[in-house]
């Protein structure tokens, strides 16, 4: 298993954040908007699928196999 790039913090405004843990900055989400005052939920998913994206980009994480 690899180390996931993506985290989620709890705020203390009672909101959450995806964060990249290289940077410790809030994840960049497109061109401009920022994975922060998510609920607990949205994080879960939006972490997910980030870290899943990033491990497809770095080669770590494969498609199944298929027969040719």
């Amino acid at each position: 298993m690899h180390n996931p790039r993506y985290r989620v913090r709890h705020e203390q405004d009672g909101t959450w954040t995806v964060y990249d843990v290289f940077t410790g900055m809030p994840a960049v989400i497109g061109r401009d908007k920022v994975s922060c005052k998510l609920n607990p939920e949205q994080a879960d998913e939006i972490v997910g699928l980030m870290n899943m994206l990033d491990a497809l980009r770095r080669n770590i994480l494969h498609g199944p196999d298929t027969i040719h």
